[in-house]
């Protein structure tokens, strides 16, 4: 009897997974820096949202195209850009017209996936007469400022044997001293393959509703940062016929009564069985129709565009790090240019301070071979 081939590791402990997690993280920042470019002043956001869908397929359709390596891949989040109070999920159809104006604050969110490992991130920008090049000020200076603050504390603190009440706790301080508000319900979460919602959940904001179980980090992990910060209280409401971006509840099934439901879920099957998608990227004639079918029964779930009150801004900061032996990497570029912001607020906590002062970067690994110490001469 034939010995049974060993299971291959599917975490960060098998070195393929990771050079997956970096490819996917490399392509999906330059998907995001070219969505940055094209942020401009008169811009409509479908543009740009099909703009970077269009990027990242034709980047990962180049690559594990051979034998054995032939894998799936593709977007692993679909591009949205949310503007001023609207929180995210923001990924218009073809129908809606809305354009960036200049002093918009923009919030960027993609997500690229190679054989199932995902890299993920959001960017928050000031849109410029020529582009993305205003520098945010007041209380734009403020929510943006408090969310790559806590954005690189979070980094500095994702560590093994660390624990994700800490990096709530650190949110909300830094929130506090900023003026403005972590967002409810924002939930960071560890990603496993084909699975972008993991069960180990950092969140933004604890209350009486909103809670988790306090988790340890592991080695071998891999984590979407998930940072949201407000002008306003951080409790925004669902604009429900603006949602446009869903995700297939593989664990639900039921037999659909019409024809355009059962044609989209097939086509959702084949082409998004595990990530998110927009109903842009399918038939415009029936996705309305079908989608909202397989939503009532449970067979897909939404991701809702979420806003706050009209006049407040919201500032998103999204990284995808690996909690590797020799320490934690970010994988996908954020693009935060700390000259793009400014505020007449800071940190108050002394000890995250300190850690905002260290490096990020993970320990270089030490290859040279100590020397022998030389023979002793003979007497």
């Amino acid at each position: 009897m034939a010995d049974k081939e060993p299971e291959v590791a599917i975490d960060c402990s098998n070195p393929d997974v990771v050079t997956k997690y970096r490819l996917a993280g490399e392509i999906n920042s330059n998907a995001m820096a070219a969505v940055i470019a094209l942020c401009k002043t008169g811009a409509r956001i479908v543009d740009i949202c099909e703009a970077g869908d269009k990027i990242i397929e034709e980047a990962t359709s180049k690559i594990y195209n051979k034998g054995k390596d032939k894998v799936t891949k593709g977007i692993g989040f679909p591009t949205c850009v949310s503007v001023n109070n609207v929180v995210g999920h923001f990924s218009p159809d073809d129908k809606d017209d809305t354009v960036l104006k200049e002093g918009d604050v923009a919030k960027i969110d993609i997500g690229t996936h190679i054989d199932g490992y995902l890299a993920i991130a959001a960017h928050t920008l000031t849109v410029g007469a020529e582009g993305p090049a205003a520098v945010a000020t007041g209380r734009a200076g403020d929510v943006l400022a408090a969310a790559y603050t806590a954005s690189e504390l979070a980094l500095r603190m994702l560590k093994v044997g660390g624990k994700n009440t800490a990096i709530t706790k650190m949110i909300n301080q830094v929130a506090e001293d900023y003026k403005v508000s972590p967002v409810q319900g924002v939930l960071s979460h560890n990603l496993l393959r084909f699975k972008i919602d993991g069960e180990k959940v950092i969140i933004n904001k604890e209350d009486t509703d909103n809670k988790v179980e306090e988790v340890e980090f592991a080695p071998n992990e891999a984590y979407a940062i998930d940072i949201v910060m407000s002008t306003g209280e951080g409790k925004p409401h669902e604009v429900d016929e603006r949602t446009t971006v869903f995700k297939r509840s593989v664990e639900s099934t039921y037999q659909l009564k019409m024809k355009a439901s059962r044609a989209i879920l097939s086509d959702i099957q084949k082409r998004f069985p595990t990530f998110p998608f927009t109903i842009r990227s399918m038939d415009a004639k029936t996705a309305r129709f079908g989608i909202n079918e397989c939503h009532k029964h449970d067979l897909v779930s939404k991701y809702p565009v979420l806003q706050e009150k009209d006049g407040e801004i919201v500032a998103h900061v999204k990284f995808t790090a690996l909690l590797l032996p020799n320490g934690t990497i970010r994988i996908t570029n954020s693009n935060i240019d700390a000259t793009k912001f400014s505020s007449e607020h800071s940190l108050t906590d002394e000890d995250l301070k300190k850690l905002l002062l260290t490096s990020a970067a993970p320990k270089k690994k030490n290859n040279k071979k100590k020397k022998k110490p030389a023979a002793a001469k003979a007497e």
